[in-house]
């Protein structure tokens, strides 16, 4: 067999288990607010266009609207200033939107503190449990989050959900060989990350460096440290700074 039949019959047998680490989009998904002066993203929303009546009889149908930067969601480098000359993300290239991914979970620490920060030292741990972070792969932040992705006012809680400490973004997007974190809060930065040096360090230097960051990621627990393989689905938007997207992970069983 090829490698491909071979990958095909693995799926087939449930040899490989595939996750699926998405979030559903409705009317009730969490959406990042910004201070009043700033521009807002717009909640999701369907619109009916038809539904087997006048209006259409044979078919069901709907408009949608929404940011680009809702639900489970890819950032593409040219979100961010630092990243403005990168790519937009219909220009990610492809190749890179199926990479392996290993978990850090820290689920324990932030169920005990909400402003839970990674930090570079326990990055170093992980590794030299696991081995080192894989060349063009997700580090996958575990926190536990995806827990409250139900209810808007938990999730949020505040504006106090764990993130990555100043130090450990820049080593992510400097030194590490990494292509992107994926993170179950609404975004990838803490939620206090407005007031760290420099402001949302995981947007500025992760995307300033051409890598990319999902968000609101679900079922990371069922994810083992190493071994999975992640397939990211933005949509292709010409100019986008990013795209609601299925994600999902492919597991060895």
């Amino acid at each position: 067999m090829t490698v491909l039949q071979e990958f095909v019959a693995a799926l087939s047998s449930g040899r490989i288990q595939v996750v699926d680490l998405t979030a559903p989009l409705s009317d009730q998904t969490p959406i990042l607010g910004l201070p009043e002066q700033f521009g807002q993203t717009w909640p999701f929303r369907l619109s009916e266009i038809s539904r087997y009546d006048d209006r259409g009889p044979a078919w069901y149908w709907n408009n949608f609207s929404t940011g680009e930067h809702t639900g489970t969601h890819f950032d593409a480098p040219v979100h961010w200033v630092t990243g403005q000359q990168g790519a937009d993300v219909s220009q990610v290239p492809v190749s890179q939107l199926i990479a392996p991914a290993v978990v850090i979970d820290h689920a324990a620490d932030a169920a005990d503190d909400p402003d839970f920060l990674l930090e570079i030292e326990h990055v170093k741990a992980w590794e030299a449990e696991h081995g080192a972070l894989p060349t063009g792969g997700w580090l996958l932040y575990r926190t536990g989050w995806d827990a409250y992705g139900d209810d808007p006012e938990r999730y949020a809680n505040a504006g106090r959900s764990p993130g990555i400490s100043v130090e450990c973004a820049r080593w992510l997007a400097e030194e590490s060989p990494i292509q992107g974190v994926g993170v179950e809060t609404v975004g990838t930065d803490a939620g206090a990350a407005h007031s760290f040096d420099p402001p949302f360090p995981c947007h500025s230097f992760l995307l300033g460096q051409n890598k990319y960051g999902l968000t609101q990621l679900r079922n990371l627990g069922q994810l083992p440290a190493t071994g999975a393989v992640v397939i990211a689905g933005p949509l292709p938007i010409v100019s986008g700074s990013g795209s609601p997207c299925r994600v999902l992970a492919l597991v060895d069983r």
